[in-house]
């Protein structure tokens, strides 16, 4: 009954999502100054460590168990990963024509629950690891652990349960969200769940703690460029997994899902490029890292409901959009460090509404909703798409500027001032990302001596903050 051609497809696809999280990690910590990448790359970390442990213990149940209450948050049937080893989850096969059932639960593609288990672990993980992004230079590592473990349980879990619990997957009576079931709004791999809920969040810590000391009169460059390619490219590598397993099957569908990423992905790098040359004269690699990872976010709600011509167009959308949107936090004044508003609030909401345009039941029929605007579908299903978008944002936004405010007014969030200009890394974890010790003096037989700098000569690395 288990199909093991899927199973080995979802198992490599939670392999490649969980490679994300890493790579986020570099992707911001190149961005940040030196003085702090350890903190940023620990601020990721921790997200793999504690929603592990909390996915195991309620999280996985309050996502994906049997309704509890109108389509809000799943029951406990699955806490501690009860009823999860040695079953299956899966669907029905039903007539298209009559409805009647086919092939009954688990249906021809059952997979093993602990694969998916494993598999949505891995965005659960990754989706509070984006929020870090927003407040990067100026964060207590434990408030924000704080954070992570309030965040993920009162929003995250409940949000996955309304987007991505589908009724009778996991059991053949289950009822799943309100998102996906009632409404019939469509997120095929995250859009809503995870990049606009960490993007309003993000939004939410950023007016919690302010403005980094400086900002925005000083220019807070990014400390290592090939830190942030690397990252995206890793993301790149990683976002197969999250979109093109998203199908849950070794199938055309997955194709058609990593096709679009692909193409989209491509789009929007030249779309950002374009906006950069036009508006500021040159392109730039923290443009092209950017652009990148603004056609994944964007092509993610989308990837397995649109043509591949329909990706092209949500990609350079998002692509030049994003651009420009990274622009908001100096016109509004939010300290929003690595751009988490402009590029996953905003492309995530790029993605979720051009569905209503884009979307077509001949790129997968066994789709909820109806076929977008430019495919004769009216705007029923942009309508249902603003709704979901707009639901999960306000939802993200107040949770987390609630548990921002507690913290900050308990524990406390933010570094004090002294710590934030020595850095964080030093303060926090007592470490730094580079050791330069041995370009200065030393003990010792062959020791490093210094050389002095002539007559009004500035040492070459002297004022060089990365």
């Amino acid at each position: 009954m288990i199909n093991s051609g899927d199973t080995a497809w979802v198992l490599a696809s939670a392999a490649l999502v969980m490679l994300m999280t890493p790579g986020l990690a570099f992707f911001y910590g190149g961005m940040v100054r030196s003085k702090s990448v350890l903190n940023m790359l620990m601020m990721n970390v921790i997200c793999l460590a504690v929603v592990g442990v909390l996915w195991s213990l309620f999280g996985y149940s309050w996502a994906f168990g049997n309704d509890a209450f109108a389509g809000l948050v799943g029951n406990n049937e699955f806490a501690g990963l009860a009823n999860t080893i040695g079953h299956l989850v899966g669907a029905a096969t039903t007539d298209p024509a009559t409805g009647a059932v086919t092939t009954p639960w688990p249906g021809a593609d059952a997979l093993p629950a602990t694969t998916f288990v494993m598999f949505q672990l891995m965005f659960a993980v990754i989706t509070p690891a984006l929020i870090s992004g927003a407040i990067a230079d100026r964060t207590r590592f434990w408030a924000w652990t704080a954070f992570v473990v309030g965040w993920v349980s009162l929003c995250y879990f409940p949000v996955a349960h309304w987007v991505f619990s589908f009724d009778g997957f996991t059991g053949p009576g289950n009822k799943g969200g309100w998102i996906t079931n009632i409404l019939k709004a469509e997120d095929f791999a995250g859009g809503t769940a995870v990049h606009i809920n960490a993007g309003a969040a993000g939004l939410a810590l950023a007016i919690v703690l302010g403005r980094r000391k400086g900002w925005p009169r000083e220019r807070m460059r990014p400390h290592s460029l090939p830190f942030v390619l690397l990252g995206a490219s890793l993301l790149w590598f990683g976002w197969y997994g999250f979109n093109a397993g998203s199908a849950l099957s070794a199938s055309d569908l997955a194709g058609v899902a990593f096709t679009n990423t692909t193409l989209a992905t491509c789009a929007a790098v030249l779309g950002w490029l374009l906006v950069e040359q036009f508006r500021d004269g040159r392109p730039t690699t923290l443009g092209a890292a950017s652009g990148a990872v603004a056609g994944l976010v964007a092509i993610t709600p989308a990837c397995g409901f649109v043509a591949p011509m329909g990706a092209l167009a949500i990609g350079v959308i998002a692509g030049a959009v994003c651009a420009f949107a990274v622009g908001l936090k100096f016109r509004f004044g939010f300290d929003d460090s690595l751009d988490v508003v402009g590029v996953h609030l905003v492309g995530g909401i790029i993605g979720t509404l051009l569905i209503g345009f884009f979307g077509t039941k001949s790129v997968n029929s066994a789709a909820l909703g109806e076929n977008g605007l430019f495919y004769g579908g009216g705007f029923t299903q942009l309508g249902r798409q603003a709704l979901a978008a707009g639901a999960v944002m306000a939802y993200s936004f107040v949770i987390a500027l609630l548990l921002g405010y507690l913290i900050r007014f308990t524990i406390g969030f933010r570094v004090e001032e002294e710590a934030e200009v020595e850095g964080v890394d030093e303060t926090e974890h007592a470490e730094t990302g580079y050791d330069y010790s041995s370009l200065g003096g030393g003990s010792g037989p062959g020791a490093a001596r210094p050389v002095p700098a002539s007559a009004g000569q500035v040492p070459a690395a002297a004022g060089k903050e990365g």
